[in-house]
């Protein structure tokens, strides 16, 4: 199924009409910005400024889940009252600790999914600006 745009125009057309209007590295640059899967996203958290921040958090989150299978194992091989409150509270403060490490990690594979959205809408609008100007 084609969505109608403008007259009549495909979206791929309107994409062919703006790779037309490219340079050959622009084009090149206009494909690279294409839409990634989950791990493509997930390995260009890894990428940038703050990727040594990216490596730390795994880390914390590995330590974090390990802790968690730790107080987990120890909750179930107690009776004592006050040592399954103990762990159990372990098990839920690590637990929280992964999800919350997660949703931090989504939240920049969210944002880099944005950045190169209105990365290929400047370039679009500057090509098709440079194309009205002609």
């Amino acid at each position: 199924m084609r969505i109608k745009v403008m007259k009549g125009k495909s979206l791929e057309d309107i994409d062919q009409l703006i790779k037309d209007t490219l340079s050959e590295e622009e084009a090149k640059f206009y494909d690279e910005l294409d839409e990634q899967n989950v791990f493509q996203m997930l390995i260009g958290v890894f990428n940038g400024k703050n990727r040594w921040i990216m490596y730390m958090m795994n880390l914390v989150t590995l330590v974090f889940f390990g802790l968690f299978v730790y107080c987990l194992v120890q909750f179930f091989n107690t009776d004592v009252t006050n040592e399954l409150i103990k762990w159990g509270f372990g098990v839920v403060i690590f637990l929280l600790g992964v999800s919350m490490l997660k949703v931090y990690i989504w939240m920049q594979m969210d944002k880099n999914a944005l950045m190169r959205e209105l990365k290929r809408l400047e370039l679009q609008i500057s090509s098709l600006a440079g194309k009205v100007s002609d």
